[in-house]
């Protein structure tokens, strides 16, 4: 007799409900990431400015993560090792920080064992709603990494109005269901949670579980709120550093918010919010406009504020609401943790490089220790945080942190703690030997001082 894997276990208990029509126990399962929200973006992590109340109610009815971090200060690299649950720089797509529009022969391999594949297996019904970012369609399309829906755009960034990746009178629209390009009128923000609803409805009375992945472009450039389609005409380069402002990039996050809020109404409606976990988070730190406090530096920075994102888990009855979370956490450890609370198992060919945070969240289990690393081609950047310390590169400079009582990084602890800076180093040192070298071809983004003024020493390469 043939070997059972737990995997075909579980794939054939769900084909079976399935078949009978009984309702899977599994919770449902949303992922919420933002594209550059800074830590303290939303009113309850400490934007003063303006309010976030449906994103403030999810913290209100779970858990908000206090030292959450991103894989990487910039996209494609965080969401490589957010769908494989290892260090992006296992994987060639992950050395692209970012991905840049127009890069063939760079994505996510098909095969790959990914969250949404694992959980599909599991008996999930799978779909991804906004940005991709891990490879051009169709060749690395999400249809072949796991989801079974996708409804989007491929590219790092397109307009709000028109849904290209470049100016109003160029060929460069992208957007996609699945491997079909479409053409939908709307404010980039209103449509995913247009679609989003719609999936919600759809799968109200199937006894499949889903996992939904909504991923927002907001608040990425271009600076536009919804009504500024006139700014949508106007620019020529979609980073246009002659617009935005505090005001725009408040409605952005505003429209977000209340695109949340729609979905959270809809679970309620249709009575699946007890049953459906939902996660917010940010792919990496805010950028020009948003709000990093109590942390310096922006995306594409090692710094805390480039890689510190803030990070809500809500599960009624399982995790506790209105709580707050010291553990340390990382990109890539949800997959871990989302696969331990559905039930659905790993594959132990590719061991996951986080550490499932289920017990933690639930509250059974305390906060423990963590060891991360961080590498970013441009400007040398290197990173270790260990315990509460935290060892960084920059170009030729290396600084030593305690981030718990110096989150600004200000008191450069080097000289007084040479041991500790010599031990991070090396660590940081064995670790880089058992990832991919970086690719000297690879895209590596950075904030210019004559882009950006409070950059100034970050001068092109000539």
């Amino acid at each position: 007799m043939s070997t059972i894997t737990r995997r075909q276990l579980l794939a054939g208990v769900a084909a079976s409900q399935l078949a009978r029509g009984q309702r899977s126990t599994s919770p449902n399962i949303i992922f919420i990431m933002a594209d550059d929200l800074g830590y303290a973006d939303l009113s309850c992590y400490g934007r003063r400015d303006y309010t976030t109340p449906h994103l403030d109610g999810l913290a209100a009815g779970g858990t908000r993560l206090l030292q959450a971090y991103a894989n990487s200060p910039v996209c494609s690299s965080t969401r490589t090792a957010l769908i494989t649950g290892r260090y992006q720089y296992r994987l060639r797509v992950g050395l692209e920080e970012p991905i840049a529009v127009g890069t063939a022969n760079v994505g996510l391999p098909a095969g790959h064992p990914t969250l949404p594949g694992l959980l599909r297996t599991a008996g999930y019904n799978t779909a991804l709603i906004g940005k991709w970012h891990l490879g051009r369609l169709p060749e690395y399309s999400p249809l072949q990494s796991g989801y079974d829906h996708f409804w989007g755009f491929r590219n790092g960034y397109v307009d709000y109005f028109t849904h290209k990746s470049a100016a109003a009178d160029t060929n460069t629209d992208d957007l996609w269901d699945g491997d079909r390009p479409v053409h939908e009128t709307g404010y980039l923000t209103d449509l995913l949670g247009n679609h989003a609803v719609s999936f919600l409805e759809t799968n109200r009375q199937s006894p499949q579980p889903f996992f939904l992945s909504l991923h927002f472009s907001a608040p990425h450039w271009p600076w536009e709120g919804p009504g500024d389609e006139a700014e949508s005409r106007r620019i020529r380069n979609l980073r246009h550093y002659d617009g935005g402002s505090q005001a725009i990039y408040a409605a952005m996050v505003r429209q977000m918010d209340l695109q949340v809020g729609r979905v959270m109404k809809t679970l309620e409606k249709n009575g699946q919010a007890r049953n459906t976990i939902v996660v917010f988070t940010s792919d990496n730190g805010g950028e020009r406009f948003a709000d990093t406090w109590p942390f310096t530096g922006k995306k594409t920075e090692l710094l805390e504020g480039g890689i510190r994102i803030p990070s809500i888990i809500r599960w009624p009855g399982k995790v506790p609401a209105g709580k707050t979370s010291q553990q340390v956490a990382i990109s890539m450890d949800w997959m871990p943790t989302l696969l331990e609370l559905a039930g659905a198992p790993g594959d132990p060919a590719y061991p996951s490089d986080g550490m499932s945070l289920a017990s933690i969240l639930k509250g059974s289990t305390a906060p423990v220790p963590r060891r991360l690393f961080w590498r970013y081609k441009s400007q040398s950047q290197r990173a270790i945080r260990d315990g509460d310390m935290k060892w960084l590169k920059i170009a030729d400079n290396t600084f030593l942190f305690d981030v718990v009582t110096d989150p600004l990084e200000r008191a450069n602890l080097k000289e007084r703690h040479p041991d500790v800076f010599h031990r991070l180093n090396t660590l940081w040192e064995e670790w880089n030997k058992t990832m991919l070298p970086e690719d000297p071809s690879a895209t590596s983004d950075v904030m210019y001082a004559d882009s950006v003024a409070d950059h100034y020493g970050v001068t092109r390469p000539r």
